[in-house]
């Protein structure tokens, strides 16, 4: 089995990496848009890395024909949502045309390869109470650039299954986070800041954006996970949900970190860190994902949050070293 995972050197690429390598079975590539001496580890794992700008459709072709993937995780996203309203063009682009060009490369030539587009529980939007689990039938109302262009991705992977019948099937994950995330998402945010006022390096004081929102976060070891069963067991053309089915409010992902903290913290409001549209809350149905592939997720959110608190304090203490 050959495997390709666009964006491999990003936060949930790095976890797909080692929950596919771990197997010994899968022959793994991976494209990355910084030069492969940037991540010396995956290759350290037998990962043929190559450097690729997904915009550009000959350098698609050439990494396809040199790969020959069974399946392709597309991963590779611009997946911040604040930077979108900054500069929407920028993650429309790079998210819509470097998914285009692999779909467009894969119907060209006939290829039987399955591959697996993520789409976001972003796309669902402004939903009401009463449309509260959220499956897949729930309407797309999009508030961001980012949920834009992630609207676009699932319909592109659509009508190239339906056109072109490329097996691609989607995914909507919601929130998730763990270990290796970066500093800009919430509860690693928060857990960088407190490691780092734990070493002196930050008064005490967090800086903290709307904390009434309500939101399902799962772990991203469970999240790969259901990504490599889907690609096992998902249907082309179909899309799936993947979450926890729990929502909790910021506040409680903050009240638990700081219950963790080695030293008396004090919240305070940043208005730079509210969105100009913000959801009050989202809770995921993903019950067409477990009855199609028997995933459950495995980590508890206090064992998540720990864990990403734990990863903060080795990452800054291997910069003081």
């Amino acid at each position: 089995m050959r495997a390709l995972i666009t964006g491999i050197d990003g936060f949930v690429g790095a976890h797909l990496a080692r929950l596919l390598s771990a197997d010994g079975k899968t022959e793994i590539y991976g494209a990355t848009f910084l030069p492969v001496e940037n991540h010396q580890w995956l290759s350290a794992l037998g990962i043929q890395l190559r450097q690729v700008n997904l915009i550009d459709a000959s350098a698609v072709n050439q990494l396809l024909d040199e790969s020959q993937p069974d399946h392709i995780y597309h991963l590779a996203a611009q997946s911040f949502v604040p930077m979108s309203f900054e500069n929407p063009w920028a993650t429309l682009e790079n998210n819509i045309r470097g998914q285009l060009n692999l779909l467009h490369t894969l119907a060209q030539s006939q290829a039987k390869t399955r591959i697996l587009v993520i789409g976001s529980g972003e796309e669902y939007g402004a939903v009401l109470p009463d449309e509260l689990p959220i499956d897949e039938d729930q309407p797309l109302r999009p508030t961001s650039p980012y949920s834009v262009s992630k609207v676009t991705q699932d319909m592109l992977a659509h009508q190239y299954f339906a056109s072109h019948r490329v097996a691609a099937i989607r995914a909507r994950p919601f929130n998730h986070i763990g270990p290796g995330q970066s500093a800009q998402f919430v509860a690693s945010s928060f857990a960088n800041q407190i490691a780092a006022i734990e070493k002196g390096q930050q008064r005490p004081i967090i800086e903290v954006g709307n904390l009434e929102a309500q939101r399902d976060f799962t772990d991203v070891r469970d999240v790969v996970r259901a990504y490599s069963l889907l690609m096992e067991r998902g249907a082309p053309g179909e899309v799936y949900n993947i979450g926890s089915d729990r929502a909790v409010t910021i506040q409680f992902v903050l009240d638990t970190l700081l219950g963790l903290a080695r030293k008396s913290i004090e919240a305070r409001v940043d208005p730079a860190r509210i969105r100009p549209a913000d959801t009050p809350l989202i809770v995921c149905n993903s019950t067409k994902l477990r009855l199609a592939t028997g995933w459950q997720p495995e980590y508890r959110l206090e064992t998540t949050l720990a864990d990403i608190l734990d990863d903060w304090r080795a990452r800054l203490n291997a910069v003081a070293a």
